[in-house]
């Protein structure tokens, strides 16, 4: 039936163009914004899984800088050890020299105490970030031997979010101490075991009074303290390590994240690039079939003329 009220034709061509003007503009829409769910509306739930991880990669963001600031930490640290477990050493060299007969143990008296300035230079000197952890004073208000390092932030399967820390106890850590009871003392100025009146940053041997004895107590002192620094060293050694393959785990799985919230909402632009041609295709048919329709009233005014 020809009718001039309802033209089904047209009606129908330009149903089918709005729906192609539609996808165009979605497509559109993806090809400049680069996402094939930019807005919840797109897909609520791949949207808000996109939304919550990408809140995570912000937050382990934070963890990597914090890691990297403990890792500066814990390096300084074992750079000050290093170097006060170089200088011991000599320490006990200079002792072991001073057992000779004949030696002038004034003169090595002085190398000793310009050795033992140096390891309170150094351990002084071994702080970043305002952290010292071979120099302390334990009777600080606030003062914590055991220091924590911001290591992971995890979000359970019920969505309670929580963050990780390594723990470093630097009690045994520490070379000095300012607090005055001798159980707090640091590795170095801390009295001796075998020669109980001097620490290794304190002894002296230019006495008349000090025999071969005592210098044979005081190299086992300087050595017992050698082999607490040592294994310090170790513990900081091992911190370290961890802190570095902490930080390379973080930084894959940020990666990782990124892919996935990728995979979730980034567009594939070459198929939108096809998509765009075929409707822009599509978009010309459209118009050119509803200009057909339209024209076909044209033909029921012939049939009165």
């Amino acid at each position: 039936m020809a009718s001039m009220m309802t033209n089904v034709s047209a009606m129908t061509a330009l149903r089918s163009l709005n729906a192609t003007n539609s996808a165009l503009e979605t497509t559109q829409s993806r090809i400049s914004t680069g996402y094939k769910v930019a807005e919840a509306s797109d897909n609520a739930a791949y949207w808000s899984i996109a939304t919550t991880m990408r809140s995570d990669n912000k937050a382990l963001s934070t963890v990597q800088d914090a890691l990297g600031l403990g890792a500066a930490k814990v390096d300084t640290a074992y750079t000050g050890m290093n170097a006060a477990i170089e200088v011991v050493d000599e320490i006990k060299s200079k002792l072991v020299a001073a057992r000779e007969p004949g030696v002038d143990r004034t003169k090595i008296q002085a190398e000793i105490t310009a050795l033992q300035g140096q390891l309170t230079s150094n351990a002084g000197a071994a702080a970043f970030s305002g952290e010292n952890w071979l120099s302390v004073d334990s009777t600080a208000t606030g003062y914590n031997a055991e220091k924590s390092i911001v290591a992971s932030f995890t979000r359970s399967s019920t969505g309670t979010v929580s963050v990780g820390t390594i723990a470093i106890d630097t009690a045994d850590i520490k070379l000095f101490d300012a607090a005055t009871t001798a159980a707090d003392k640091g590795i170095l100025d801390k009295a001796g075991t075998a020669y109980t009146t001097a620490s290794v940053s304190t002894l002296s041997i230019s006495a008349s009074t000090i025999a071969n004895d005592d210098i044979d107590d005081m190299i086992t002192d300087v050595d017992t303290a050698l082999q607490s620094m040592t294994t310090a060293a170790a513990d900081l050694g091992a911190a370290k390590k961890r802190i570095g393959l902490q930080s390379d785990f973080v930084s894959n799985l940020m990666d990782t994240i990124d892919r996935g919230v990728g995979t979730l909402v980034d567009a594939d632009m070459n198929e939108e690039s096809t998509k765009l041609q075929a409707l822009q295709v599509q978009q010309q048919l459209g118009i050119q079939a509803l200009s057909i329709a339209n024209s076909s009233a044209q033909s029921i005014l012939s049939l009165f003329r």
